[in-house]
């Protein structure tokens, strides 16, 4: 077998793995968020990741609509549940008056924190049977993918 011939074949082995393992963990992930937002504060996965996308800087209702491919009056919908229960603000742009802006408040990043919090320890859990030589690879392989994705 040549050079290349065995490079092939073990990308073939790395994809395989990748998605024998990344959809189920992912799904696993969804599911541990999704049960505490829900459980826990009340609130739907799609609340969820409208908190989600403005803490990460969507910060207007047009903004969000995009980044979830719905529409705008979906999106206000949710946006205005979220401010009645006191997770989202918004405030009015003094030098665009038509640009309403959206942020999170202390009660919104506060249930954010409480939520990454939770899974992150979940997955601590989850990861701690693992060696420790077998966590280093991990961390390695992990930092490979990040770097082409």
């Amino acid at each position: 077998m040549d050079e290349s011939t065995r490079s092939s074949e073990k990308l073939r082995q790395v994809v395989d793995v990748f998605w024998e393992t990344f959809p189920p963990f992912w799904r696993m992930i969804q599911a541990h968020i999704r049960e505490v937002a829900v459980e826990q504060f009340s609130i739907t996965v799609e609340q969820f990741h409208i908190l989600r996308h403005i803490r990460r800087g969507r910060d207007s209702v047009s903004a969000l609509a995009e980044a979830k491919d719905i529409s705008r009056p979906a999106i206000s919908q949710s946006v205005d549940l979220l401010v009645t229960r006191g997770l989202i603000v918004r405030t009015i742009d003094p030098q665009d008056r038509r640009h309403v802006k959206l942020d999170l408040t202390a009660d919104g990043n506060a249930l954010m924190d409480t939520i990454f919090g939770d899974t992150r320890q979940w997955m601590m859990e989850t990861f701690a049977p693992l060696s420790a030589n077998e966590i280093q690879a991990l961390t390695r392989s992990m930092e490979s993918l990040k770097k082409i994705l």
